[in-house]
């Protein structure tokens, strides 16, 4: 059976829940859909060993409460199936969903570089890694090194301490200078400033970050750089991650533009595309305090609540400026570009090293010659990575989104005439 909403939003984080309670009170039908069991997003994902701050089971609590808000969990979009209808799967059934307003907040996902052994068994993402512990992986007695660069080091390290992990190294690759300025600036916003001495580690270095990991079947041990200096560690997990980058993907698949990575959008959050809005961390990275107010912004103004939406005007402002202070002190260093070898798989999926792809010129003539980006990541991973280490730009999306059943793609022959 198909669906039709006044509302559709994209994503249950933050960003997503505050739009959906922002709107409730318009009394029109609004359907929250998100690919995980619960709302939350990846900053508040549960799991067995999750501990959710009381905002979020507040938020959630909320939306419950609300008759005229669906949540659709662990539900993903599969396709654009026609002028305003998405083609959508969960675990049971596939079917359209046609919306008269829509607002993406679609989130963002970890870059990961590669750089020598980074394939092997043990090495995840940092992000990643504390997604897996909430989830009931055991950690309790494991040597532990978190590499990369920004404040979701610390919450992985802290995550993994908390559940008996040794952390041996954080390792952030900004400069010394650079983190102590970001943290000069941190009592501007108290809560930040509160929150960073209970992630404190006496592990964290500046100026440091990973050369290589080692092993034969599995991880063994890593290299790192710090302070000039090669240092080796015995280890049996790293988690490495070198930033965020926004999941814009379906944004692009409707039409609309972007603003370098990100979605573009205005005062409103309204994206280039008429009646269609976007939040959070696909239009840019700020954190949850500034997904959240953009959210709320979005939602408002998406049910014509102009008063409402420009009243957080001014806590989204303040938010930013904390934004742009984290994005300036962690920009990544030039030399991460050089950690890659020829011989070293860039694209996982597919086993394509860098060797086969740095004498090409771009990305068609990469899958032309390779299949780089065509595995079951349909090129989220490997893509990033290529555009920071090559300047290419990403490929535009193309349906499925996401592996689909073959009875959910029959759903297409369904589709309303535009």
């Amino acid at each position: 059976m198909n669906e039709s909403t006044d509302i559709l939003i994209i994503g249950a984080g933050p960003a997503g829940m505050a739009a959906a309670l922002a709107a409730a009170s318009s009394g029109l039908r609004i359907v929250l859909l998100d690919d995980n069991p619960i709302p939350g997003g990846q900053i508040w994902r549960d799991g067995p060993q999750a501990h959710l701050p009381t905002e979020a089971r507040r938020l959630r609590d909320r939306l419950q409460g609300c008759r005229n808000i669906q949540c659709r969990t662990g539900t993903r979009v599969i396709a654009s199936a026609a002028e305003k209808t998405l083609l959508v799967e969960d675990a049971e059934r596939g079917w359209l969903i046609s919306y008269d307003r829509l607002i993406l907040c679609t989130g963002a996902r970890e870059l990961l570089l590669p750089f020598p052994g980074w394939t092997l068994p043990g090495v995840t993402g940092a992000g990643g890694l504390q997604a897996l512990i909430k989830g009931g992986l055991p950690v309790r007695g494991e040597r532990l090194v978190v590499a990369g660069s920004g404040p979701l080091l610390l919450a992985s390290a802290a995550t993994a301490r908390h559940h008996g992990a040794q952390v041996l190294r954080i390792a952030e690759q900004a400069s010394r200078c650079a983190v102590a300025g970001f943290a000069m600036q941190l009592p501007r916003w108290p809560g930040k400033f509160l929150q960073s001495f209970s992630l404190f580690d006496g592990h964290y270095r500046t100026a440091t970050h990973v050369l290589e990991a080692f092993g034969t079947d599995k991880l063994e041990g890593v290299r790192l750089l710090q302070h000039g200096k090669t240092v080796e560690l015995a280890v049996d997990r790293l988690a490495c991650g070198f930033g965020l980058v926004p999941n814009t993907q379906l944004g692009q698949a409707l039409g609309c533009g972007l603003d370098a990575q990100a979605l573009a959008v205005d005062a409103w959050q309204a994206t280039t595309r008429p009646q269609h809005y976007a939040a959070g961390e696909c239009t840019g990275f700020g954190g949850s305090e500034l997904a959240l107010v953009e959210g709320a912004i979005a939602g408002h103004a998406a049910v014509g609540d102009a008063l409402a939406a420009e009243r957080l005007w001014s806590r989204r402002t303040r938010w930013q400026g904390f934004a742009r202070s984290l994005n300036t002190a962690f920009e990544l260093d030039v030399r991460l570009k050089q950690l890659v070898r020829d011989d070293t798989l860039v694209c996982r999926c597919e086993d394509v090293s860098f060797g086969e792809l740095s004498s090409r010129g771009n990305w068609r003539e990469a899958k032309l010659a390779s299949r780089c980006g065509m595995g079951a990541c349909q090129g989220r991973v490997c893509g990033a990575a290529l555009e920071h280490l090559l300047g290419w730009t990403p490929p535009l999306p193309r349906p499925p989104f996401s592996p689909a059943r073959i009875e959910t793609l029959l759903c297409l022959e369904e589709t309303p005439p535009a």
